[in-house]
């Protein structure tokens, strides 16, 4: 994903750099890079101190996998090698939009249960009415068990049984109807939390690769890559999951 959007695209997009103490050409910064390209469905270009790659349907064990798309440039400052980097992540940009989608599923709901609210409110009345056509026909006197009237017990008295239908009846009052909005919001909730949880986490893993990487103890998913490829030949490991391309202007 290559949108670049000011400001907005800071919510998938990477840009930062990293020092190393260690003096080196860009060449040879981008041969100790180059295993982590060396992953299925990467394509990638090198020309002078630029280097730019494209990740298809990365692999789980891709430590690029997060950040599909980027370019890294290198220069030497003062004895020091700077490696700049400007990546971007469509994982990111997905895990951002899912809170949208679920507060959407949620408005939705909401608009729902107000056109389905004046039915139901209709249907309710009915059975208000309905219970209340009952409840004016004649009262039956309510018989004891001889048990009960043998040892003094008192008639129960109705109101206490109107008393509780009144409670549940204002247990009721509020409408809720029959779509809960509370799922889609809870689920935005969790995502948002993921999203920031990875805008934090993710950006600092990937340096944290790219130094190890520098410093030369980057170990590749492939055993079989022969970590002595030449930064000028075709970029493709022993398995040729990778494309080495030519780098576009």
């Amino acid at each position: 994903m290559r949108a670049r959007v000011p400001y907005i695209d800071r919510i998938w997009r990477v840009k930062s750099s990293l020092d190393l103490a260690e003096p080196l050409t860009a060449s040879e910064a981008f041969e100790r890079l180059e295993p982590l390209l060396q992953e299925q469905g990467t394509e990638y270009a090198m020309r002078d101190d630029r280097l730019a790659y494209q990740k298809t349907n990365p692999g789980a064990q891709d430590k690029l996998a997060t950040f599909t798309a980027g370019e890294l440039s290198v220069a030497s400052e003062a004895g020091m090698t700077r490696l700049t980097y400007d990546v971007t992540s469509t994982a990111l940009f997905l895990c951002f939009l899912a809170p949208l989608a679920f507060l959407a599923f949620g408005q939705f709901a909401e608009v729902i249960n107000e056109l389905e609210k004046p039915g139901l409110i209709a249907e309710k009345e009915q059975k208000e009415k309905e219970e209340a056509e009952k409840d004016d026909e004649p009262d039956k006197d309510i018989e004891l068990h001889w048990i009960d009237q043998m040892l003094g017990a008192s008639t129960p008295d109705k109101s206490d049984e109107e008393d509780k239908k009144e409670e549940e009846k204002g247990e009721e009052e509020e409408f809720e109807g029959n779509h809960s909005p509370t799922t889609a919001y809870v689920f935005a909730g969790i995502f948002f939390l993921i999203y920031l949880v990875g805008r934090v986490l993710e950006p600092y893993l990937l340096k944290r690769t790219f130094r190890a990487a520098l410093s030369g103890s980057f170990q590749p998913s492939d055993p079989d890559y022969d970590t002595g490829t030449n930064v000028g030949s075709t970029g493709s490991s022993a398995s040729g999951t990778s494309t080495r391309l030519e780098f576009g202007n």
